[in-house]
């Protein structure tokens, strides 16, 4: 642990368990604390809003009635909920918000959030249960409230009434992550804003939200260090986000003026150390750079509102983000390799579009950084509508295009190759941060919008180890295993030992091949001088590729070539003339909590195996 994650987060995690052990965070984040009252109803609403959408009497945006959000919104009145963006389930119009929906455990609302124990195996996954805290199904509800002239500001005030009354300040699952608080807190401002006239919003209902306002910053504050250090992913840069916009957004708050001064601070830290200069995102995750595009589309966008812009650095690795992403998108459908870990997150559903879908988070960011849309769908678009305040636009960049042929992203350890109907995908990187995934070499083919050799997903954080370790370990992926052994030893939770890293990663390019080449030193839980390196040979204009792989070192376990293949299965060939095809364990995962069996195959050899690819 100390060699792979150095000394500020081991002595980090030391200090926490000692705060949790002493009771100091119990001090630090009280229970019954003082009610806090800063502005009246009255005040509050004298003033222009300080979020990026206007009350709803003044917002502009075209009307489009769909049976689709219409379908949402009745599921929503109704009790229900669409969970991780796929599963519809029924929580019932009295749910208690701490109860697991799957497993039916209930988390003791008594307990201070430090004591209650986030995996165990009993519970299920707390997932289950901070997903409606999050309030993401509000902006659904505005939206249909907006597209089909209706007014649903009682039942948004309710549910968030409810919660306060339910989830009392510092106690039970929904105050233990700071990442799900300051959502939350995002989510609430959208309804504080587009409601900001209706009756609904009483005074005692305003007294109510400003104090559990004010509570949550405070939690996020005092918590910081937890998510940059111990964690330092999407939850540093969600939280640090959030406060450092929280004196624009509650500037009735005296404490903000601090608050958002180290909030920023700390933010303009976290994006040059987490977006490399390529745009990639050390998570290695697709679902989880989406994330950070939103969080870069609201962030730019409240913060230029209020004429108080981040420095250039932020705008810079936003572009290239956005970048990354955008060239990895399949035109036909908006889709990505499914690369990485995905726990169905899209904290800010603002359009009709499949969740697998990224092009509305990509047009907004682009439209914020250049001035223009990638794409001309009024249903991509709408995104940007309900992100971008009116007449904004920085028009800092030059509008992306889509780049054919071989593309290196080296900092990430990322390789592309897009020709007319077929997109190629190649993972071959150094682990400077923490891997989420045992998958170095793994190999993502993709046809005419469809996904014909694909990663298998993430399916659950907290689910059986056997689950566990196929979808995080080598198994899940395109690419070798010596024997039943990942490319790294897997540890406890989110941790890997012994990182894989790259030797070799780059594509030669020749009159009539695209040729790359990757080499890994990995196994070394096995041995320290174990080395894998991968040759993918594409022809120019033709949907034929070879795989050659090599593996050299000491072991004796024979090596396993594996792909795991798309729906289609038919549409893909696999020809190895030397070692005759085994059925294997295959699972996709195209979205959190969803398990499906399909089809896997495997080639096995000892040193050295070529194998053709053809569609």
């Amino acid at each position: 642990m100390f060699n792979n994650m150095g000394i500020r987060y081991v002595g980090y995690r030391l200090f926490h368990e000692f705060e949790k052990r002493t009771g100091i965070l119990k001090k630090k984040h009280p229970i019954n604390p003082e009610i806090k009252k800063f502005i009246s109803l009255e005040e509050w609403k004298s003033v222009p809003n300080n979020f990026i959408i206007e009350e709803r009497e003044k917002i502009t945006l075209t009307k489009n009635p769909t049976g689709s959000l219409a379908k949402k919104a009745k599921n929503i009145l109704a009790g229900k909920l669409c969970f991780f963006n796929h599963e519809w389930k029924d929580l019932g119009k009295d749910y208690d918000w701490v109860t697991n929906p799957t497993t039916g455990f209930k988390y003791d609302i008594i307990k201070h959030w430090s004591e209650i124990d986030d995996f165990d195996s009993d519970n299920g996954d707390i997932k289950d249960v901070w997903e409606k805290s999050r309030f993401t199904f509000l902006l659904n509800l505005i939206r249909y409230d907006h597209h089909f002239n209706e007014d649903h500001s009682e039942f948004a005030f309710s549910q968030i009434e409810d919660w306060i009354e339910k989830n009392p300040v510092n106690r039970g699952p929904n105050w233990k992550c700071s990442q799900e608080i300051s959502l939350r807190l995002f989510n609430w401002n959208y309804a504080l804003s587009f409601y900001k006239n209706s009756p609904a919003l009483s005074n005692q209902r305003w007294e109510k939200i400003q104090n559990v306002i004010y509570w949550s910053l405070h939690h996020v504050y005092h918590h910081i260090n937890f998510s940059r250090i111990a964690v330092r992913n999407n939850h540093a840069i969600t939280e640090t986000l959030c406060l450092s916009l929280s004196e624009m957004l509650f500037p009735f708050i005296p404490e903000t003026k601090i608050w958002a001064k180290r909030g920023r601070k700390w933010f303009e830290q976290e994006i040059p150390y987490q977006i490399y200069k390529d745009g990639t995102f050390l998570q290695f995750s697709m679902n989880y750079h989406r994330v950070v595009i939103q969080l870069f589309s609201l962030g730019i966008a409240v913060s230029e509102k209020h004429q108080k812009p981040f420095s250039s650095i932020i705008y810079e690795r936003a572009y290239k983000s956005l970048n990354f992403l955008y060239q990895c998108v399949q035109e036909e459908n908006g889709f990505v390799p499914n690369y990485g870990n995905n726990d169905g997150a899209l904290f800010f559903p603002l359009s009709e579009t499949a969740y697998r879908d990224y092009r509305p988070q990509l047009n907004t960011l682009h439209y914020l950084l250049s001035g223009e849309n990638l794409y001309t769908s009024a249903q991509v678009r709408e995104d940007a509508n309900w992100l971008i305040p009116i007449n904004l636009n920085t028009k800092l960049f030059k509008p992306l295009k889509i780049n054919f042929g071989a593309l290196s992203f080296p900092n990430g350890g990322f390789y592309t190759l897009r020709e007319k109907d077929s997109f190629t995908f190649v993972r071959c990187g150094n682990h400077k941060d923490r891997p989420a995934q045992a998958d170095n070499l793994h190999l993502d083919i993709w046809y005419k919008g469809e996904n014909v050799l694909r990663d298998s997903g993430t399916y659950k954080y907290n689910t059986k180890k056997e689950y566990q370790e196929y979808f995080s370990g080598t198994a899940g992926h395109n690419t070798v295993m010596i024997g039943n052994n990942s490319q790294m030893l897997k540890g406890s939770r989110f941790i890997w030992f012994y990182w894989s890293q790259a030797n070799i990663a780059q594509w030669e390019v020749k009159d009539d091949q695209f040729i790359f080449t990757g080499e890994i030193s990995a196994f070394k839980q096995l041995h320290p001088n174990i080395k894998h390196k991968r040759t993918i040979i594409k022809e120019k204009n033709s949907l034929i590729w070879k795989v050659k792989d090599e593996v050299n070192g000491n072991f004796e376990a024979e090596c396993r070539q594996l792909w795991h293949l798309g729906s289609s299965e038919s549409s893909i060939q696999l020809i190895n003339k030397k070692a005759p095809p085994i059925e294997i364990p295959s699972y996709n995962s195209s979205f959190y909590g969803e398990m499906k069996k399909t089809k896997g195959l495997a080639f096995g050899f000892k040193n050295e195996l070529t194998t053709t690819i053809k569609i």
